[in-house]
């Protein structure tokens, strides 16, 4: 996979390679629960060619998950290829959306996970049965030492409960109910899709053997689960 080029400063920003890589050789990660079973590895697919930055998966995500105010596990990001005041080559104006595009930022969910491994108490960690990173709000002390580690500058702290906070997939919310995340359910273009890669019959793991499917900064070694099928610059 092609590492994706972001422009948003702070999602491409993070802790240097070195040390990630030193730190992440001692740690692999696994398919196999505690009991030997292998567990799933979920991940979501995220089409830049079908998003239209309506903001239905942000909203229903902040709903689900009961955010408070002005706080958000995903972001849409905004870009394009065109350098300000130049004319579009699709349309030849200087102000137009030929070129819009958007980018789903949030929480990579790591298969080697920095948060996980840096935190102190056990906060933040893998969850058994389903692989995916979560917290235990419990035993978070408030150090912020997940956020510092994550490269993705995805992680922030609930202003209402003190916690550190991620996407995971609604793990608590929609799957703890057998229903697909928020995001999902609320992307009325089809531009999300979730489910088990390590299924081959899953139509994630038949939609990625088809598509070109791209991961942020792969070089770290964190494996993230959140892969994109990225819009690309049309040939003039």
């Amino acid at each position: 996979m092609n590492q994706l080029k972001l422009h948003r400063r702070q999602f491409l920003q993070g802790i240097g390679v070195g040390t990630a890589a030193v730190t992440l050789a001692a740690c692999s990660s696994t398919e196999e629960g505690a009991d030997g079973e292998k567990r799933p590895h979920y991940v979501m697919l995220f089409d830049q060619t079908k998003c239209t930055g309506c903001g239905r998966c942000k909203d229903a995500c902040n709903q689900a998950n009961d955010l408070p105010e002005g706080m958000a596990r995903l972001t849409l990001e905004r870009q394009t290829d065109r350098v300000e005041g130049t004319v579009c080559p699709t349309c030849g104006k200087k102000a137009c959306h030929c070129d819009r595009k958007y980018v789903r930022v949030s929480c990579q969910q790591c298969q080697k996970a920095p948060c996980v491994m840096v935190c102190p108490t056990g906060a933040a960690y893998r969850d058994e049965k389903t692989g995916i990173v979560t917290m235990d709000g419990s035993k978070c002390a408030g150090c912020k030492y997940c956020i510092g580690a994550c490269p993705y500058n995805v992680r922030q702290i609930n202003a209402d409960t003190d916690v550190a906070d991620n996407c995971d997939f609604c793990l608590h919310s929609k799957l703890a109910k057998g229903e697909l995340p928020a995001c999902v359910q609320a992307c009325k273009h089809k531009a999300l899709v979730f489910g088990d890669a390590n299924n081959p019959n899953s139509y994630v793991s038949r939609l990625s053997a088809v598509k070109n499917t791209q991961r942020i900064r792969p070089h770290l070694g964190t494996e993230p689960s959140l892969r994109y099928v990225a819009r690309m610059k049309p040939e003039v």
